[in-house]
C-alpha cells in the first residue's frame, strides 16, 4: 500500500516538474531567438558608403569620394536603424532631423524670421494687349451738300484739328440759294409786320423759320447764321468743322476737288482716351469682371504705368487662339499710347485670407515643399507644407505650419543644406543627377 501510494504522488509531480522545465526552455528560447532575429535583421541590411560633404555620393564598397576626395563613411538606412532601435533612441533619431544653429552661425548664414500670419494674397493675372482707338471718339467730316473744295486747312494726315476751327470751306451753289432765301424771308418778315392782319404777320415768321432750318440741314452752324443776319448778304463758301478735338488719321479729298453729298473728307480720332484689348485664357476668364482695375505697361515707356479698367468682356471665344477678349478704357496723356501698339497688362485678383509667408521661405524639391520654423531659440524643425497660389513675392500655405510659427525667411537654403550634411533628408536622393553609383 504505501509503495503505491508513492507512486500516485510521484508521478503527477514528475509530470509537472517536467511541464514547467519545458515552458522555461521555451521562454530562453523565445527570448534568444528574437534577440537574434533583430541582430541578423541589421546584419542583412546591405552596408553602403557615402561622403560626409556629399551625401548624395553613395557606393557600396569603401573608397574616396569622387569629388572632395575624402574618405567615404558607412551609410545607416533609416529603415534598419528603426528596426533595432529602443523608444528612447526613436525619440533621439526625429530631433536628428532638427538644425541648430550658434548665434555666430546664424549671423554668418543671415538667417531671418518671421512669424507666420494670416493675410491675402493677390492673384496676378498677365495678359497681352492693342492699343485701339476709342471707337466712341471717332468721327467723320463728311459733305453736307456736293461742290468744291475751295479751301483745305489740314493737308496730312496725323494733323491736330480743333472743333473751333474750320477743316476746309466749300463752294456750293446750293448754299448761295439757301442764303439768298434766307435773307429774303427777313426782309419779307419785316414788310409782313405792319399787316393788319395777324395770319398775314404770322407768315412772315414762319417763312424765316423754314429759311433757317434749310441752313442748318445743309451744315450751316447757328454762329455762321447769325454772321449772315448781320452782314446782310451770302457767303459763297461754307465752313467745314470737325465735330471734336482730335488728330486726322485719314484724309480723302484734295483742294479744289469736286464732292457729293455726303462723302467723307476726314476721319478724326480723339486720342485723349484709348482701349486696349487684352487677351485672356479660359481658366483666367472666371477670375475677370467689369470694373477690375488693370496695370498697363508698354516696351517703350517701361517706366510708365498706365491704370485703367475693365469696361466690357466679349461675350464669345475666338476659335483660333481659344481666348476671350477683354476692353480696358484707360486715359492717354501724352498720347503715349498709339494705336496697334502692344502691350502687358497685370490684373490683380483678391484670393481668400490664409497664411501667407515670402516666397523664399519654402524650399521645393520638385515632390516636396518645407518650410524651416524655429521651435526653439536656435533650432529649426522643417515642416512639409501644401502651398497654394503665389506672385513674385509671396506664396499662400495652405496647411503644415500654424499663425505664429517662426518661419526662416532668409538663410533657409543654408539651414536646408546643413540638414543634407547630415543624412537627414532622403528628399535628395532621389533627385535626377543624385543616384547611386553602383560602381566601386
Amino acid at each position: 500500500m504505501s509503495m503505491a501510494l508513492n507512486k500516485k504522488i510521484a508521478l503527477p509531480l514528475l509530470v509537472l516538474l517536467l511541464a514547467f522545465a519545458a515552458g522555461g526552455g521555451w521562454f530562453l528560447w523565445q527570448n534568444q531567438y528574437a534577440g537574434q532575429s533583430a541582430t541578423e535583421t541589421a546584419a542583412r541590411v546591405k552596408q553602403l558608403y557615402t561622403c560626409s560633404m556629399h551625401p548624395y555620393i553613395i557606393k557600396e564598397k569603401p573608397g574616396l569620394c569622387p569629388i572632395c576626395g575624402m574618405e567615404l563613411i558607412k551609410k545607416i538606412e533609416s529603415t534598419a536603424i528603426a528596426a533595432v532601435q529602443t523608444p528612447a533612441e526613436k525619440q533621439q533619431s526625429d530631433m536628428s532631423a532638427h538644425v541648430s544653429l550658434s548665434p555666430t552661425q546664424r549671423v554668418m548664414a543671415n538667417v531671418a524670421t518671421i512669424e507666420a500670419a494670416i493675410g491675402t494674397l493677390n492673384k496676378e493675372i498677365n495678359a497681352a494687349g492693342i492699343v485701339q482707338y476709342d471707337q466712341s471718339r471717332q468721327a467723320r467730316v463728311t459733305a453736307w451738300m456736293a461742290g468744291r473744295i475751295d479751301k483745305l486747312y489740314v493737308n496730312s494726315v496725323g494733323a491736330m484739328v480743333s472743333k473751333e476751327k474750320p477743316v476746309a470751306e466749300l463752294y456750293s451753289p446750293d448754299l448761295v440759294a439757301a442764303q439768298q432765301e434766307y435773307l429774303l424771308a427777313i426782309r419779307s418778315r419785316e414788310q409782313l409786320k405792319s399787316s393788319p392782319f395777324p395770319s398775314i404777320s404770322q407768315n412772315g415768321e414762319g417763312l424765316v423759320s423754314s429759311a433757317r432750318e434749310r441752313l442748318k440741314l445743309l451744315g450751316v452752324k447757328g454762329s455762321q447764321i447769325t454772321t449772315l443776319e448781320k452782314n446782310g448778304k451770302p457767303d459763297i463758301r461754307l465752313a467745314i468743322y470737325s465735330p471734336f478735338s482730335g488728330i486726322v488719321i485719314e484724309k480723302m479729298v484734295q483742294q479744289g476737288q469736286y464732292v457729293n453729298t455726303g462723302e467723307m473728307l476726314f476721319n478724326i480720332a480723339d486720342l485723349s482716351r484709348v482701349w486696349v484689348e487684352l487677351e485672356l485664357y479660359e481658366n483666367e476668364f472666371p477670375n475677370i469682371h467689369v470694373g477690375q482695375q488693370v496695370e498697363i505697361r508698354s516696351q517703350s515707356f517701361p517706366e510708365k504705368v498706365f491704370t485703367g479698367r475693365i469696361a466690357f468682356i466679349y461675350p464669345f471665344l475666338d476659335p483660333k487662339t481659344r481666348t476671350i477678349k477683354a476692353r480696358v478704357e484707360l486715359a492717354n496723356p501724352g498720347l503715349k499710347l498709339k494705336p496697334e501698339m502692344f502691350v502687358n497688362a497685370i490684373i490683380r485678383v483678391p484670393l481668400e485670407s490664409t497664411i501667407v509667408v515670402p516666397l523664399s521661405a519654402v524650399i521645393d524639391s520638385g515632390k516636396r515643399q518645407v518650410v524651416w520654423v524655429e521651435s526653439l531659440p536656435g533650432m529649426f524643425e522643417p515642416r512639409d507644407v501644401q502651398v497654394g497660389q503665389k506672385n513674385t513675392d509671396n506664396i499662400q500655405i495652405l496647411s503644415g505650419i500654424n499663425p505664429g510659427d517662426k518661419v526662416a525667411v532668409s538663410g533657409a537654403y543654408l539651414i536646408d543644406s546643413e540638414s543634407q550634411l547630415k543624412g537627414n533628408s532622403s528628399e535628395h536622393d532621389n533627385m535626377p543627377g543624385m543616384q547611386m553609383d553602383k560602381k566601386p
